[in-house]
C-alpha cells in the first residue's frame, strides 16, 4: 500500500474491499470444510460400527478357546464391549479438544489481524459501518412504502359461516356427544339393576303360579335358571331337567333365551295377547268400558318343558303358541284361537218370548162419567 498514489480516501476503500473478499474467502473455507468433515463422519460411521463389532468378536473369539461356560462368555462379552466403548469416548474428547484449540487459533489470529489493522492511519471498518448503515436506511423506506401497497381482501365477520368446517366446533361437539352417551350409559345401566317381580306359572296342562324377582338386565336363561331352582322343589319331573329343557311362553309367544327383561320394556314390545313389557299379572279393572281404548291386561308367563309342548302343540292354548319375531308387529290383542267358533248369543227380546209364559188376565171395568163411586173402604 506504501507504493499506491492515489488519495487516501481511495486506498481506505481498496483496503476494505481486500478485507471483504478475504473474510468471504475464509468463510467459504470453512464452509468446505465443514461439509467435508459432515461427508466424513456420515461414510465412517458404518466403518467405525462394523470394525468395533469385528474387533469385538475378535478379540471374544481369540480369549473363548474350548469349553466355556454361558456365563462366562457373557461376562467376557460384556468387559470387551464396555472396553471398546471407553476407547471411542477417549478419541471423542480428543477429537473435541482438538477443535476447541484450532477455534482457539482461529481466535488469536483474528484478534491479531484487528490489532494490524488498528495500528493504521486510517480505519476501514468505517466505510464498513457507512455501508451497513445504508443498507439499514433502504429497508426501513421498503418498509415504510409497503402500506401504501393495495390491501388484500379479508373475512367479513358479519357473515354465517356456521356451514364452514371448524375443528374447534367439531372437538366441542364430538366431546358434547361423548358426554351424552357416557350419560345415557349411565342411565341405562342404572335401569337394567332395578328389580322387578316376574310371576310365572309352571303350565304341565294345569297352571302352578310362583313368582321370583329378577333384575331387568337379567336374561331370560337366567330367569329359567332361577325358576328351575324354586320349581324342582315340588315337580319331580324338573330334578333331572336343565334350563334348555325348558321352554318360557309370554302371551302366547315363544321367547328366546337370550333376550333380557330390559329389551322387551325399553322397547314397549306387544304380543298375541297383551303387553310383553309387563311381568306381573293384572286385569283391566276399568268401571267404563270403552271400545276405543285397547284393553290393559297382563298375562302370568308359562314355563313349559320342551318335551310337553311337542306332545301337545296341537292342542289349544299350545296351537295358539309361536316364535317371538321382533319384526312382526301385533296391531290388536287376541285371546281365543281361529279353530274356537262360538254361536251367538240370542237377542233379549227372543229369550223373553220363549221363556216368559202367556198371562191371560180380564180387561178392566170401563169408567162412566155419571156414575158416582162410594168412596168408603
Amino acid at each position: 500500500m506504501a507504493q499506491y498514489k492515489g488519495a487516501a480516501s481511495e486506498a481506505g476503500r481498496a483496503m476494505q474491499l481486500r478485507k471483504k473478499r478475504e473474510r468471504e474467502r475464509e468463510q467459504l473455507e470453512q464452509l468446505k470444510q465443514k461439509i467435508a468433515e459432515d461427508n466424513m463422519v456420515k461414510s465412517n460411521i458404518d466403518k467405525k460400527f462394523s470394525a468395533h463389532y469385528d474387533a469385538v468378536e475378535q478379540e471374544l473369539k481369540s480369549s473363548t478357546v474350548g469349553l466355556v461356560t454361558l456365563n462366562d462368555m457373557k461376562a467376557k462379552q460384556e468387559a470387551l464391549v464396555k472396553e471398546r466403548e471407553k476407547q471411542l469416548a477417549k478419541k471423542e474428547q480428543s477429537k473435541e479438544l482438538q477443535l476447541k484449540l484450532e477455534k482457539q487459533k482461529e481466535k488469536k489470529r483474528k484478534e491479531e489481524q484487528k490489532r494490524k489493522i488498528a495500528s493504521l492511519s486510517f480505519n476501514p471498518d468505517e466505510g464498513e459501518e457507512e455501508e451497513e448503515e445504508e443498507e439499514e436506511e433502504e429497508e426501513t423506506e421498503e418498509e415504510i412504502c409497503i402500506p401504501g401497497k393495495k390491501k388484500k381482501l379479508g373475512k367479513n365477520p358479519d357473515v354465517d359461516t356456521s356451514f364452514l368446517p371448524d375443528r374447534d366446533r367439531e372437538e366441542e361437539e364430538n366431546r358434547l356427544r361423548e358426554e351424552l352417551r357416557q350419560e345415557w350409559e349411565r342411565k341405562q345401566e342404572k335401569i337394567k339393576s332395578e328389580e322387578i317381580e316376574i310371576t310365572f306359572s309352571y303350565w304341565d296342562g294345569s297352571g302352578h303360579r310362583k313368582t321370583v324377582k329378577m333384575k331387568k338386565g337379567n336374561t331370560i336363561q337366567q330367569f329359567l335358571q332361577r325358576a328351575l331352582e324354586v320349581l324342582r322343589k315340588d315337580f319331580s319331573e324338573l330334578r333331572s331337567a336343565g334350563v334348555e329343557h325348558l321352554m318360557y311362553i309370554k302371551e302366547d309367544l315363544i321367547i328366546p333365551h337370550h333376550h333380557s327383561f330390559y329389551d322387551f320394556i325399553v322397547t314397549k314390545a306387544r304380543g298375541k295377547s297383551g303387553p310383553l313389557f309387563n311381568f306381573d299379572v293384572h286385569d283391566d279393572i276399568r268401571l267404563v268400558n270403552d271400545a276405543t281404548v285397547e284393553k290393559d291386561e297382563s298375562h302370568a308367563g308359562k314355563v313349559v318343558l320342551r318335551s310337553w309342548y311337542e306332545k301337545n302343540k296341537h292342542i289349544f292354548p299350545a296351537s295358539r303358541w309361536e316364535p317371538y319375531d321382533p319384526e312382526k308387529k301385533w296391531d290388536k290383542y287376541t285371546v281365543t284361537s281361529a279353530a274356537v267358533q262360538f254361536s251367538p248369543r240370542p237377542p233379549l227380546p227372543q229369550l223373553l218370548l220363549f221363556s216368559l209364559p202367556t198371562l191371560c188376565l180380564p180387561p178392566p171395568p170401563p169408567f162412566h162419567p155419571f156414575r158416582f163411586y162410594s168412596t168408603d173402604l
